[in-house]
């Protein structure tokens, strides 16, 4: 195949984040409930002489363009398997915050990947996809999977999970982003301050809400919001304090739930209808608590190709 082919892939937010202790190997053990919601990046994948990256869309400039870009190190990835030339123009048309907590990278390169394997033909099988996304990073398996998950170990082994409805969210993005690792050494370090301690020998093993699971299996929204949690929050505010007014903000606005993003900086808000969420979005707008404002729902579903392929 030669003309270029483009995968469309989803954000997600965490809907449970529960938290493990530190384990010897730097990671941490993670009970993580993706929702993948429509804001969407699109990866176009060109054939080239070289493996090439260009950004367009909010946040453009912050996205590397180098071989340290996951879309890239997917298309290197894949490539190396199968034993072919990485040449491939890579063009990602972003809409996910960058740096916002909502998978942005992880979602480009799932979607590098799919672009990839459809341009070049090789026809990797859904598990071997799997395999090289979580060789990758721990939240690129549910870029390429979708809808709802259960995510354990580093949040990587995945199990798909029922729902029952469309759950309605507003997205507040910050100025600026929130380095992953740093909320996670934040994580360890308030633990260790509050004399819980923070490795895996001191912290309980991870579990998901069986509530959470409940409400997301009947498409409860008033249910699902008394049971979100987030063990990132508390290191996220720590790194962020603004990010409390913001949450305030959507909680005055009528917002079910209130709930930093991942590792944030992105604060999500679950709202009971398309109504409620629009009136929760125009107060965050106006609140100056935040840059920009996103109104989506979920579950839906992982990375496609789009147009002709």
């Amino acid at each position: 195949m030669s003309r270029p082919v483009t995968a469309r892939v989803p954000a997600k937010v965490n809907v449970q984040l529960a938290v493990g202790g530190l384990r010897p190997d730097g990671f941490h053990d993670l009970a993580n409930v993706f929702l993948a919601v429509g804001l969407h990046d699109e990866v176009t994948a060109t054939p080239a002489d070289a493996l090439r990256i260009t950004v367009e869309g909010a946040d453009a400039g912050q996205v590397p363009l180098d071989r340290s870009n996951l879309a890239a190190r997917a298309a290197l990835a894949l490539a190396e398997r199968y034993g072919i030339e990485p040449g491939v123009h890579l063009h990602i048309a972003k809409d996910i915050p960058v740096a916002g907590g909502m998978a942005g990278g992880s979602a480009d390169a799932a979607g590098a990947l799919l672009a990839c394997d459809a341009l070049w033909g090789t026809r990797a099988t859904r598990p071997e996809l799997l395999e090289i996304c979580a060789e990758l990073g721990s939240d690129i398996p549910f870029s390429l999977v979708g809808g709802v998950a259960l995510g354990r170990g580093r949040g990587e082994l995945l199990t798909p999970l029922e729902t029952g409805g469309t759950f309605h969210w507003v997205f507040a993005v910050a100025d600026g982003g929130l380095s992953t690792p740093a909320v996670y050494r934040e994580c360890d370090r308030l633990r260790e301050e509050s004399g819980t301690g923070a490795s895996a020998a001191d912290v309980p093993d991870p579990e998901p809400s069986q509530a959470l699971l409940d409400a997301l299996r009947t498409g409860d929204a008033t249910a699902l919001a008394a049971a979100v949690s987030n063990d990132l929050q508390p290191a996220a505010l720590s790194l962020r304090p603004a990010l409390a007014g913001t949450l305030r903000a959507g909680a005055d606005a009528g917002a079910l739930a209130s709930l930093v993003s991942g590792s944030g900086p992105t604060c999500a808000f679950l709202a009971k209808d398309t109504e409620a969420a629009q009136a929760v979005a125009t107060a965050l707008a106006a609140s100056g608590t935040c840059r920009t404002v996103r109104v989506t729902s979920g579950p839906v579903p992982g990375a496609r190709l789009v147009g002709d392929a």
